[in-house]
């Protein structure tokens, strides 16, 4: 059984409308969702001795969310991860984006899905929230529908992605959350095995955009086919973290794409998607300096994502996997975050 329950979460500044949290409950899973941005705020998991606690970084008041912070558990897009320059050609015309990680543009841009209000419907065992960006949000191409459906079954949290557009223009969706499966607030993820089902990677220039290379992992620091202990595996490889898309099985049915064992408390998360990427992030670009939930702060490396999305530039890159979405098809893709104890 799934409990949901609806409450108020805050007010957004100059009468912008109210966010609304939504608590979803199985007999394994805690999952708070907030409107804005489609945001999970909170997940309770249990460790092996039945002990819950919060795996995902974020903040405990809607204010947190308001200031720049790095995306905490929020839905992004119009377009998730960068785009070169931010700059694309669609049928014969160039369009602009504005710049919002020199000298690129990332995740949807000044104003992506993270920084707005979604509708929400409650739902027998979730939430789906809805919403419709503008013809020329963020300087992209047509009007589009896009509708998030968070769902819980035991332990699993099924994200879904729906979306349909008025003109050709580039969709990719993904949820941006940050875990420690040690729970939120513990120093660092080093102590985290780590596994990625994916023979090839793809190699990134200085700004981080794939140089459109696509490289096999093998005998490299990417080769995490096997699990390798996060901490032990970057000091071996002489390497700061990770932030760069493994390339997984071209299929839009459901396959394996990571697992992450916390031996200290038992938990694990399995990823499965239909996507065919998933840009592994060790938090490289947390500092200590936001202050989260329970007063933790979140030094470099407190919280890994596992973005489950299409190849990074893929807009500009004809060989990577297609990104554009046409008037009369549907972006329909599914991420099942799996949750147990060994």
């Amino acid at each position: 059984m799934v409990s949901v329950n609806r409450n108020v979460f805050g007010e957004l500044p100059s009468g912008g409308g109210t966010v609304e949290k939504f608590q979803l409950r199985s007999d394994q899973l805690r999952v708070d969702i907030i409107s804005w941005g489609c945001t999970i705020t909170a997940l309770e998991v249990k460790d092996r001795q039945g002990t819950a606690s919060d795996v995902v970084l974020g903040f405990a008041e809607l204010e947190g969310y308001l200031q720049k912070q790095p995306y905490f558990g929020a839905v992004v897009g119009r377009v998730a991860n960068r785009i070169a320059k931010g700059t694309f050609t669609l049928d014969g015309k160039k369009y602009q984006l504005p710049i919002n990680r020199e000298p690129n543009s990332l995740h949807g841009g000044l104003r992506g899905f993270d920084k707005v209000l979604w509708m929400p419907q409650v739902l027998s065992n979730g939430v789906q929230f809805s919403r419709v960006s503008p013809d020329g949000e963020e300087g992209y191409p047509g009007e589009l529908k896009v509708w998030v459906t968070y769902t819980l079954d035991g332990g699993e949290l099924v994200v879904n992605y729906r979306a349909q557009a008025s003109q050709a223009t580039p969709v990719n969706l993904t949820n941006h959350s940050y875990f420690n499966l040690a729970g939120q607030g513990s120093p660092n993820v080093y102590d985290h095995e780590v596994t990625i089902e994916a023979d090839t990677f793809l190699p990134v220039d200085e700004t981080l955009i794939p140089t459109g290379d696509i490289a096999p992992v093998q005998g490299t620091a990417f080769d995490l086919r096997k699990a390798v202990e996060l901490g032990r595996h970057l000091q071996e490889f002489h390497i700061d973290g990770f932030d760069h898309n493994f390339c997984l099985k071209r299929s839009k049915e459901k396959h394996f794409c990571a697992r992450v064992h916390h031996h200290g408390s038992g938990r694990v998360l399995e990823v499965y998607t239909t996507q065919p990427g998933v840009q592994f992030y060790t938090g490289n670009f947390l500092d200590g300096t936001l202050k989260g939930k329970g007063g933790a702060v979140y030094p470099k490396h407190s919280g890994f994502c596992l973005e489950t999305q299409n190849w990074p530039d893929a807009v500009n890159q004809p060989h990577f996997p297609p990104v554009l979405l046409r008037p009369g098809e549907e972006y329909d893709h599914t991420t099942w975050f799996k949750f147990s104890v060994a």
